[in-house]
């Protein structure tokens, strides 16, 4: 968790039109590690399902907040994420081209986040309950976001192993903004509910369904991978090591970071720097060209 170096006041969340070539990007990126690697692309399987998801859900609320600055919040946020499902697609296309053939997982995170998350026909209070519900999600998954947003901007072992600088300013970029707008669906279910029972039924749900799919998804990649063609088994197993290398978060500083949002008095405002991400949003290459 990095220290709070200040929070701007009046901050407006705004989407930031960037654009990446993936075309001189290597398929392990992080060289000679296609086990960190891949750990990591399992966001790039997971983000474009899981942040639509994020915006039909909050676009659902919309109408139901009574607080002008949490709307404007909750919209910007809406743009933000869009962007970022957007910008997650392209690195998938890239992996196709290169031999990887994410499409089979990628289909099953749209049936998870479009049909057994997704709108239900529900009605009355049925249908506010389940909205509720998925709003507690959003949040849990949103703390999970802000934390890996706050651990890639400081991961300087990813520059030491020579990771691939396109790749960093896509995980970096976004990373940032998730760091920006951190705050948002924690308030939005404050606003909406704020049960403190129902936010620890969420996070637990969350850790049960991160953990299955991020297994799933690393034995997925590294079976795929055109180049291990399956000589290592994946799994989470191996962030025992690529954490205690600092190439992923480590399971300690996850675990640290779930005992912090199962505080009463939890915040996601503690959780990293807005000013430390706003710096690097000044630096981004993509973030920058987004302004020319």
């Amino acid at each position: 968790m990095t220290a709070q170096l200040g929070e701007p006041d009046n901050l407006v969340l705004q989407a930031r039109d960037v654009r990446f070539d993936w075309s001189a990007v290597p398929l392990h990126w992080i060289p000679r590690d296609p086990v960190a690697t891949h750990l990591v692309n399992v966001l790039h399987m997971l983000l474009p399902a899981g942040e639509e998801w994020f915006v039909r859900v909050f676009k659902e609320a919309v109408p139901l907040v009574r607080d002008d600055r949490l709307r404007e919040d909750v919209l910007g946020f809406i743009g933000q994420e869009a962007m970022h499902a957007a910008s997650h697609d392209g690195v998938l296309d890239h992996f196709v081209d290169q031999g990887l053939d994410v499409r089979p997982f990628v289909r099953q995170a749209e049936f998870f986040f479009e049909t057994m998350l997704g709108d239900r026909g529900l009605t009355g209070d049925r249908r506010r309950a389940w909205l509720n519900e998925r709003i507690s999600l959003i949040a849990a998954i949103e703390h999970f976001t802000g934390v890996l947003g706050d651990w890639i901007l400081n991961a300087e072992a990813l520059d030491r192993a020579g990771a691939d600088p396109m790749m960093l300013d896509l995980l970096r970029w976004h990373g940032a903004e998730e760091v920006e707008h951190r705050h948002v669906a924690h308030e939005l279910f404050m606003h909406l509910d704020g049960r403190y029972p129902v936010r620890v039924r969420a996070m637990a749900e969350t850790i049960t369904m991160l953990t299955s799919l991020w297994q799933r998804g690393h034995r997925y990649l590294m079976a795929a991978d055109p180049i291990v063609q399956g000589r290592v088994k994946g799994g989470v197993r191996h962030m025992r090591r690529t954490g205690a290398q600092g190439l992923t978060p480590s399971g300690r500083m996850v675990g640290a970071s779930i005992g912090r949002y199962l505080r009463r008095d939890y915040s996601p405002l503690n959780e990293g720097s807005t000013e430390q991400a706003l710096a690097y949003l000044a630096s981004s290459p993509a973030a920058q060209a987004a302004l020319r």
